[in-house]
């Protein structure tokens, strides 16, 4: 292949990866076409894109950006699957996808500059929150102390609530009060 098509597929690497925050790498060698192309129109569905990538090219196309620690992993048949949406979503998608393939290989994810290596590191990322979860359980945290603060100042004011009315049922109904419990 020429400098000027590498040159030019480079270029279009930066272009198609660009903004793209976080990505699983997998190896598909072995898969026969239907899987492969199961896989792609089943990610297709959910914004999800599968790009065969030039080790080489690829690894130059990603210097300086947000996937520049995945070229270490680039070697042999690689595949950079890939979503604006969040990486954590993608990589319990394929986790959950690779159970039913066989020759599935995951290389390895990045997210947020940490490089999450194989399997393992990929179902470790699978199993974190992602962002919106992680700010509603920060907006939780942040949340209890007050709603337990209320229920401790509400409380006492319900049980004289219930002393009153209780006081005031006596009374239209003509009983003496001598001790109300409640």
């Amino acid at each position: 292949m020429s400098k000027p098509i590498k040159q030019m597929i480079v270029k279009e690497y930066r272009k198609k990866f660009s903004g793209i925050e976080g990505a699983v790498l997998v190896e598909i060698r072995g898969l026969d076409a239907l899987a492969t192309n199961k896989m792609r129109n089943d990610f297709a569905r959910k914004s999800v894109k599968v790009a065969v990538v030039k080790n080489a090219l690829a690894r130059e196309a990603f210097k300086g950006g947000a996937l520049e620690q995945l070229g270490a992993h680039l070697s042999g048949p690689s595949a950079l699957v890939y979503s604006q949406d969040s990486v954590v979503d993608l990589a319990r998608d394929l986790v959950k996808w690779a159970r039913t393939v066989e020759k599935f290989v995951f290389k390895a994810a990045i997210l947020e500059g940490v490089v999450y290596e194989g399997k393992a590191g990929v179902t470790q990322l699978s199993k974190m929150p992602t962002r919106e979860e992680a700010q509603s359980n920060v907006v939780t945290l942040v949340l209890s102390p007050g709603r337990n603060l209320l229920g401790a100042v509400k409380g006492p004011g319900g049980r004289v609530m219930g002393i009153v009315k209780e006081i005031e049922s006596r009374l239209e109904k003509g009983e003496t009060i001598s001790a109300v419990t409640a």
